[in-house]
């Protein structure tokens, strides 16, 4: 338990030491969007996937009366947890390791990698079969295992269509949501073995192939791979929740069952999971409960697997958990209901934002994970026009504009400690001190106004040089009034007219 208390203190990647596997060749979020808005096509399916999720989820959430209620009661079960994550982690691993299951504390990705590596070669087996997890991808755990010559399978349908095309996930809860199904028709006909070729690119012939080819790994695999959505602290009770029914073969069939669990997915009792129960597949996939919801405590006999290993993952968490105002990232259950409200994420999909965690929590999440140290991570806190849907629909309230403009204020204080952006720093300290000083600032007025007139076209200002060339590109600068506000009022004031 000691453990406990000092932690609470697709593509291919490049691993750091603490937070997400940043993948190989990420751009900063403006010059990654830019690229992305390129796709047409993509920009019409995830607008029309997330605007049906987001209206599904706007009729069951209207179906409640109580809500607001329910949100405030997970922001206040996961802000208690998060106050008290030292407690709760011992009282986690004392209930699962009275229940029969080891646990694991891994202090960054590398470590986790290794221990779920040590794992399944302990088993001699070079397979296994996986649950839909964020935590794992996270991690890069696809990539490790392949690595060292054990072959991961994602049995979570876009998760294994992404693994398959050697692609990164897009989005939390729909992967693959950047593809159409003819594209995910192509993929699965060149790449899974023994589909016929001419295979329809109707969905159900499509989950048909793919669940005919999982079945057989299903068989034979002898260890599976999961996260947990949570970990209950009083029974070391772990839960999976999943809409296909892929999770339930990975937790009943294999010998040998590791869950990846961050240290912050624990929740204090059964009653508290309650609440999480309907708040989650409302926010995430707008229905009234998930399909399958897996609750295990550990072994058996005779039934499921009967050698159950926990894996506790840091990897940055103690990092965000020390900032009183960035922390309440932490409290996010991975719904998505951010990202299908987003209007960026809209426009760009996930791949802009170079992580495992796409739209505005990944904008708040994997800088924190990671540290400012990236210009790709300083980048993505300015993803955001901060028009507040973002808070409006997380069902445990994090006030993502808060955050991002919190980080936003990190990233420049860390730009001006490396001494750059000299010409933006020497603009404001200009700008400062005219607005500070009355004779500076009339006499602005006086010389500026005449000439932006002489400047400015009929439509104001369609092209600034140098560096309000940026501006421009994306803005328009009207044509300034030949009064100043200061000048009208004085006349007025002294009786002249308008």
């Amino acid at each position: 338990m000691a453990h406990a208390a000092a932690l609470a203190g697709g593509g291919r990647l490049v691993t750091r030491p603490t937070g997400p596997v940043r993948w190989a060749g990420a751009e900063p979020f403006p010059v990654a969007a830019a690229q992305q808005l390129e796709k047409q096509e993509q920009r019409d399916t995830l607008r029309r996937v997330t605007h049906h999720i987001r209206d599904k989820r706007a009729a069951v959430v209207s179906e409640r009366d109580d809500w607001e209620e329910l949100r405030r009661a997970g922001e206040q079960i996961k802000t208690r947890v998060l106050r008290h994550l030292d407690t709760y982690l011992e009282q986690a691993e004392k209930a699962l390791t009275e229940a029969g299951v080891t646990v694991h504390w891994a202090r960054d990705a590398e470590q986790a990698n290794y221990i779920v590596h040590r794992l399944v070669a302990e088993t001699g087996s070079e397979e296994v079969v996986k649950v839909k997890s964020m935590v794992t991808a996270e991690i890069g755990l696809n990539e490790y295992l392949a690595e060292r010559g054990i072959t991961p399978v994602e049995t979570d349908l876009a998760e294994l269509i992404v693994q398959m095309a050697d692609d990164r996930p897009s989005h939390i809860v729909v992967p693959a949501i950047h593809r159409n199904r003819r594209e995910i028709r192509d993929v699965l006909a060149e790449h899974m073995p023994g589909v016929d070729a001419d295979l329809p690119d109707d969905p159900a012939a499509l989950a048909a192939a793919a669940r005919q080819h999982l079945r057989e790994r299903f068989l034979r695999s002898r260890v599976a791979v999961s996260g947990a959505n949570f970990v209950v602290a009083e029974t070391g009770t772990l839960c999976i929740v999943e809409s296909e029914g892929n999770g339930r073969m990975c937790l009943t069939l294999p010998e040998r069952l590791i869950s990846v669990v961050g240290i912050e997915k624990v929740v204090p009792t059964f009653a508290d999971l309650e609440v999480f129960l309907q708040l989650l597949p409302r926010s995430s996939t707008g229905e009234r409960m998930n399909p399958y919801t897996s609750l295990w405590t550990g072994a058996t006999r005779g039934d499921g697997p009967q050698d159950l290993h926990v894996v506790f993952l840091d990897n940055g968490r103690t990092q965000a958990l020390a900032d009183p105002v960035g922390r309440q990232a932490l409290r996010c259950i991975r719904c998505s209901a951010c990202l299908n409200v987003c209007p960026v994420y809209e426009r760009t999909g996930g791949h802009a934002y170079g992580s495992v965690y796409p739209g505005p929590i990944g904008a708040i999440l994997t800088p924190q994970l990671r540290g400012m140290g990236d210009k790709v991570d300083r980048s993505l806190p300015f993803a955001s026009t901060l028009c507040g849907a973002c808070y409006e629909v997380c069902p445990v309230r994090i006030d993502i504009p808060r955050v991002l403009t919190h980080l936003r204020a990190q990233a420049v204080d860390h730009e001006r400690r490396r001494f750059s952006r000299v010409g933006e720093r020497a603009a404001f300290r200009l700008a400062t001190a005219g607005l500070g000083n009355d004779l500076l600032y009339n006499a602005g007025l006086r010389l500026g106004l005449p000439l932006a007139h002489a400047v400015a076209g009929e439509d104001g200002f369609t092209g600034l040089p140098l560096a309000g060339a940026r501006w421009t590109d994306s803005r328009d600068v009207v044509r300034p009034p030949r009064q100043s506000f200061r000048a009208w009022w004085k006349q007025q004031q002294d009786g002249g007219e308008t």
